[in-house]
């Protein structure tokens, strides 16, 4: 519809977050591989300056070196939770646009009651957010229908809803965009994590099998290089599961304020023209 966002530009802006997306997800495992090999695989975090020996005691990043191949791996999945994190945040809080998103919908509601249309738009350009695009759309649709001399009430009614609908579903995609990255992670996270730990524990008691005699110290060495992983596996998928259930959380709350006051103009319109 003319009022509504041009379908075009949710697409330009679909493709430049799968390019984001994309990009993303390379640079940090490259990023997690350069920091494991070069930070922490430095020779001046082991015993006689060689990375092959033991990490010197209490140096984390030599212990972390020793998790093994899987570890910049998850250093790399940790980063992208990061990145994508940052990434959402940014785009939720300007689609809530400026001020409390429960304040302007209550404004609305006021102008609504009066029957100030034009003033109900003129707080939607002030909001410059989804929800104001919404229900600016909405606003567009009371006033064409007031001038409309072919359709009944009810069929107004019902064609300001639409309207109302095609917007929110232009909107909804930009904010859910990269979620499913996130809520994805959650799951990976803890698997390559447990994957680098039973590695870890193969290679512990390989070790073993081949010395001959069994060497408690070295025992010990391997199982909590192993453990480096499940450790690494556990805060990416925590970190995850926060930010998508604040993230979805914040959408929840957009989409409410927008049935709210999309509820309110097809109910005012209703109310003001039987």
């Amino acid at each position: 519809m003319a009022n509504a966002p041009k379908p075009t530009s949710a697409k330009k802006e679909s493709s430049g977050s799968n390019l984001f997306a994309s990009l993303s997800i390379v640079i940090c495992i490259l990023v997690g591989i350069l920091l494991w090999k070069f930070v922490m695989g430095d020779a001046s975090n082991f015993e006689g300056g060689d990375n092959t020996g033991h990490p010197l005691p209490g140096n984390y990043f030599g212990m972390v070196y020793k998790g093994g191949y899987i570890v910049p791996v998850l250093m790399g999945l940790f980063l992208m939770v990061i990145v994508f994190s940052f990434e959402r945040f940014f785009v939720i809080s300007k689609a809530t646009g400026k001020g409390n998103i429960d304040s302007f919908v209550k404004r609305i509601q006021e102008f609504l009651g009066r029957g100030n249309i034009d003033a109900a738009m003129a707080e939607c350009d002030k909001q410059e957010g989804s929800v104001a695009n919404v229900i600016k759309s909405g606003l567009k649709k009371y006033k064409e229908m007031e001038v409309e001399p072919n359709m009944d009430t009810e069929q107004k009614c019902l064609a300001i809803q639409k309207d109302i609908e095609e917007a929110t579903a232009l909107e909804m995609p930009m904010l859910e965009q990269n979620l499913t990255i996130i809520a994805t992670l959650v799951s990976i996270g803890t698997l390559m994590g447990l994957l680098g730990t039973v590695t870890g524990m193969i290679k512990a008691f390989a070790g073993l099998a081949t010395a001959g005699s069994p060497d408690q110290a070295a025992l010990a060495n391997g199982i909590s290089e192993a453990l480096i992983n499940t450790a690494t596996g556990i805060a990416t998928s925590a970190l995850a599961i926060i930010m998508y259930n604040l993230f979805t959380s914040k959408i929840d709350k957009l989409t409410y304020s927008i049935d709210e006051a999309g509820f309110s103009i097809v109910q005012t319109y209703a109310s003001t023209h039987k």
